[in-house]
Order: structure tokens, then sequence, then C-alpha cells
């Protein structure tokens, strides 16, 4: 194996410790996670398109890379400023309120799809 292909391998390792370690440590990131993971199982059960397919996988990207870098500036923030500093938080609050934005996206985007037809299924 030459050192380019275990750099990349190396690399994608360290990137799945990352999803691991926020899965583990992250509460929003279970919540994304578990989100996604029943979008799924209904995705199958209603019987989604191949384009709603795409925009519920892309926005899972959207939201749980948002979450990931989040966690990561936290993290970063709170290493540069143990001690409380008004500015890290306003740091902390803008990151969270961009997962959050993404997230309120995606869940417009998923009652766009799903409310039909669920819908359909009880009214029909």
């Amino acid at each position: 194996m030459s050192a380019k292909n275990r750099s990349f391998l190396s690399g994608l390792r360290h990137a799945l410790e990352g999803v691991k370690e926020a899965v583990k440590s992250e509460r929003s990131m279970r919540i994304h996670v578990a989100m996604a993971a029943l979008v799924v199982v209904f995705g199958f059960l209603l019987n989604i398109s191949r384009t709603e397919w795409i925009a519920c996988i892309s926005l899972f990207g959207l939201v749980i890379g948002a979450e990931l870098g989040n966690t990561a500036l936290e993290t970063a923030v709170d290493i540069c400023s143990p001690q409380h500093d008004p500015r890290a938080k306003r740091v902390k609050d803008i990151a969270a309120a961009a997962v959050l934005a993404v997230a309120l996206a995606a869940a417009v985007v998923g009652l766009l799809i799903f409310v039909p037809k669920i819908w359909k299924v009880f009214f029909g």
C-alpha cells in the first residue's frame, strides 16, 4: 500500500473517530442521528421518491456536518478560553445558531416531503 493510500485511510479513521466521539459526547448529535434514522425508516415505509431521498440525504449531511463543526468549534473555544469570556460565549452561540438554522430548514423540507404522504395514508 502506498504512503498516499495509508494517509487517506489514516485520515478516514481519524474522521470516523471524530464522529464516534461526537455521538458519544454530544446529546444534540445523538438527536440528529436518531432523526436521520427515523427519516430513513419512514422514507422506506412511505416509498419516497429518488429526488426526495436526495434531499433527505443531503440534509442529513448538512445537519450532521454543521453539528460536527459546532462541536469542534466549541471544544476549541473551551481550550483557548477556559475562563468565562463573553466573546467565547458569543462565538459558541453563533455556531449553535448555524446548526439551528440548518436543522430548521431540514425539518421544513421533511414536513414538505412527509406530511402529504402521511395525510394520504390516513385520509386518502
